[in-house]
């Protein structure tokens, strides 16, 4: 089960720091990606982390500002958002899967309920 927290309204500018807290499984055995998905948009791929932690992938329009990172001793990943623009409004989800990182949501098995975070300009 995942639990997504951390998301609410922002300026541009500012920064949000989402949480997204397992439980139930092997939290390390796990992938772990967030995706979004803004109003009549598909989901899109925002960031993965390898199981280690070592290896992280971004998307384009998040590179440099959003930074994905997970404590496995606490079975939570995080996604520090910086420099927060008005088209980072959406309902963020975290979600699990094993084997490689993908950006391919259709890749992932479990699922968090999603955070909302808003950004107004």
């Amino acid at each position: 089960q995942l639990q997504a927290s951390g998301g609410g309204l922002v300026q541009a500018g500012g920064s949000l720091r989402l949480s997204c807290a397992a439980s139930g499984r092997t939290f390390s055995s796990y992938v772990m990606g967030w995706f979004r998905q803004a109003p009549g948009k598909e989901r899109e791929f925002v960031a993965s982390i390898s199981r280690s932690g070592y290896t992280t992938y971004y998307s384009d329009s998040v590179k440099g500002r959003f930074t994905i990172s997970r404590d496995n001793a606490k079975n939570t990943v995080y996604l520090q958002m910086n420099n927060l623009k008005p088209e980072d409004s959406a309902v963020y989800y975290c979600a699990a899967r094993e084997g490689l990182p993908s950006p391919n949501r259709y890749d992932y098995d479990y699922w968090g309920q999603g955070t909302q975070v808003t950004v107004s300009s």
